[in-house]
Formats: C-alpha cells, structure tokens, sequence
C-alpha cells in the first residue's frame, strides 16, 4: 500500500520472500571473505560458515538484505511507472523492519516522486486578457530608430587619425597615469598606455576635463575628490593627486552617413536600403521581444493559478542547474564563481538560497506547460522530433566522436519537451 507524504513523497512497505533474498547470503559471503584475510583460504573462497565465525552474521545479512532490497525497490518503481504512471525521482530512504534468516524480508522505502500539478480553469480567462493587451501593442519602429542604429553603425566605422594637437572631446587618447591618496599610491590607481575617449564619463568627475588641452608627451599633475558614494568605501570622500601624461591623441573621423558610407557596406545599393534594412531588423527584434515578455506574462498568470507541492530534491537540482548555467554565463567576462563569491562575500549555498523562489517557479512553469499539453492533447510527432534532433546533431563536427558520448534517449526527451513546450504557447497565443 502506497502512503502519500508532505512534499510530493510517498511511502511503501515491501517484502522480499525468504526464497528469493537467501540467494544472496552466499554471494555476500564471498565477496566480504574477499575483503578480508582468512588463513588458509584464497580470497572470496572461504565456505560461509568460516566467514561468519569472522565477521559476524549480521554483517552477511546486512550485505545480503541491500542487494536484494535494490533489486525487489527498483522492480517495484517500474511497476509503479509502468501502472499508476509515478515517476520517482532521487534516492529512496530505506528502514528494514524485519531482516532474519529464514523469514521474509520486509522493508519501508519513502522517496521523491514527479509531483501532480493543478491549474485553475480560469487561467485561460488570464491569458486572453493578456492577448487582448498585447494586441493592442504595435511593433512598427520609430524613424528616429532608424536614425540611432546608423548613427550607432557610422560610429563603428570611426576613423582615428593621429594628431599633434591638443585633445579636445571626443578624441581617442592614450594615457599613463598614477593616483595617489595621502601621498601613499592606491590599490589599481596606476595605469600605461590606458586607453580612453574624452567625454565618455569612465573616470571620476573632473579628470577627463583635466586632460582636455593636453598634447602627446606633456605631462600634469593635479588634484580631484573622490565622490562622496564611489564604490569603493575607503576611497569616497577623499581627496586624491593625479599624475597624467599624453602618449598619443586621436582624432575620431566618423564617415558621413550617405549613399557611399551604404555601399562600404558591402551589400547596400545606397542609403535608403541600409536604412530599410535596418528597420526590418529592428521590427523582427521588436516582434520578438513582445512575443517573449507575452510568453513570460503567461507563465505569471498560470504559476499564480498553479497549485502543486514540490519535493526538496527537485528545488535542489533547480538550483545546481542554475548555478552551472550562471558559471558559463559569468566564464567569457574572465571570472570564475570563486572570484565572482569573493567580490560578494557570498557562497555556493547562499547563492542557492537566494534562487530557490526562482527555482520553484522554473519548476512549476515546466510542471504546468507539460499539464497543459496533456489536457489539450498537444503533442509533437516522431517526425517532427527527428527532425528537431538533426538540427541539435548538425551543431556538432565530429558525429562519430558525438554519438559515442551523446544520450540519444535524454536527447530525444528534451527535443520532444521543447517542441510540445513551443505548441503550447502557440496554444495560448490563439486563446
């Protein structure tokens, strides 16, 4: 009989026969006398008998009770699957109750399993609201759009021209430069060959017009307060000496945007294209934001109209898939997640902790979009699913090498989840 606990767990009580769990004594004898020195016996060989007088009864039960409690629990969870369709996740806790030779073998098990999950009916009243809202939503593009992402693509183009002026805002300098508090150098505060563009605002407040006028091999020193909330707390407030010197200043040519700057392009006949080029894109980026945010509106309403209990192991594997989708996030900027917890003064765990809510709603917009798909009987056929697996496949080079370490099956699941996932929303989009 099957007892259901808090936190989507279950509880079960089974027996294994005298007949069937006796095999196993033997086999437990003799692989522990292969642990073990007994003279007069090669290792593993030593009758049952001896091994006892050796180590004990209880130890060649105990052995022999975990091998067959693993065979008769993972037995029975496939009965289960297979039956009253509960999937198990995790580890059992097992409690023997009775372990006696001669008898049967009883035992209690209590484990995870898949949670059920319950969404309102009204949900699909929510959602339509949220699709009359985003209907009334335009993603046509603003000419002055257009404007800034040619501005933005002239000033990709930028030219710098080295002059012997003196730099003024805007140019592209080189600098070396040295910061002192109290006489006494500061942590990071020297720099060679640092470069910067004048009037971007990167440094504090009164040093790039400090350098403005300055010209390639002149050097200045003076003296600047550090705002009073600058990041760094032992620093705020305090006054501070700059020592600069001009290696070389640039002047930033940025083309004029016309008919020419279109065709060095490469692919544009003149401006007017580049520009509708342009407004395409920005429309599609658009459209596709819309379609995210109404897609993530979605999932607000139905969690909210959600209601399930999660078990621990799941939130816990939640945030450890978080956690390594955050490392390869933070790897390309240079920083490690032991560098990036030092710079917070945070661990893994606290890290954890603090995603836990988000990892519960993960859970349970996965939970949801799958009950969704099973009460709409939304599904992604065969085809549909090979061929979702050979674009996933074409990303790899060495197919050979890939499908020796490539779970097909787990492959196959998450092709199918993602799909089904897509025909949903597409479900909730016509609502």
């Amino acid at each position: 009989m099957i007892k259901k606990l808090p936190k989507s767990q279950i509880e079960f009580e089974l027996a294994v026969s005298w007949e069937d769990w006796k095999k196993y004594l033997d086999q437990a004898a003799e692989e522990l006398s292969g642990e073990i020195k007994i003279p007069g016996f090669r290792p593993g060989k030593a009758p049952r008998n001896i091994v006892e007088q050796k180590i004990g009864k209880a130890a060649i039960l105990n052995e022999a009770s975990e091998k067959a409690v693993r065979k008769s629990y993972v037995e029975y969870v496939r009965q289960l699957a297979e039956k009253k369709k509960l999937e198990v996740i995790g580890s059992p806790k097992v409690e023997i109750v009775e372990m006696e030779e001669g008898k049967d073998l009883r035992y209690k098990a209590t484990v995870s399993i898949m949670p059920e999950i319950k969404i309102e009916p009204a949900y699909k009243k929510e959602i339509k609201k949220i699709n009359e809202e985003f209907s009334k939503k335009e993603s046509q593009v603003d000419e002055k759009d257009v404007d800034l992402e040619v501005e933005k693509l002239a000033a990709s183009r930028v030219k710098l021209v080295t002059v012997r002026r003196e730099a003024k805002k805007g140019d592209s300098v080189e600098i070396d430069f040295e910061v002192s508090v109290g006489g006494a150098p500061i942590e990071n505060g020297k720099s060679e060959k640092h470069p910067l563009i004048i009037g971007k605002g990167v440094f504090i407040p009164g040093f790039e017009e400090n350098i403005i006028g300055m010209k390639e091999g002149e050097e200045k020193e003076f003296e600047l307060s550090f705002p009073a909330d600058y990041h760094k707390k032992d620093l705020a407030g305090k006054a501070a000496t700059f020592k600069v010197k001009m290696n070389l200043v640039q002047e930033r040519q940025t083309p004029e945007i016309n008919n020419d700057f279109a065709k060095s392009l490469g692919k544009f006949e003149n401006l007017e294209m580049l520009r509708k080029s342009l407004k395409e894109g920005l429309e599609h980026e658009k459209e596709h934001k819309m379609k995210e945010n109404r897609r993530t509106e979605f999932l607000d309403s139905i969690v909210q109209n959600s209601k399930t209990d999660l078990p621990e192991i799941l939130v816990k594997e939640e945030t450890e898939k978080m956690l390594h989708e955050f490392e390869h996030q933070i790897s390309p900027m240079g920083m490690t997640i032991d560098q990036y917890l030092a710079n917070i003064k945070k661990s893994k765990e606290d890290l954890k902790t603090d995603w836990k809510p988000q990892a519960e709603k993960r859970i349970i917009s996965a939970l949801a979009l799958g009950q969704i798909a099973k009460d709409e009987d939304i599904k992604a056929d065969t085809k549909e699913i090979e061929e979702e697996i050979n674009k996933t496949l074409k990303y790899y080079k060495d197919v050979r090498n890939m499908e020796k370490n490539l779970d097909m099956e787990r492959l196959y699941s998450y092709c199918k989840g993602t799909l089904e996932n897509e025909k949903v929303f597409e479900f909730l989009e016509r609502l």
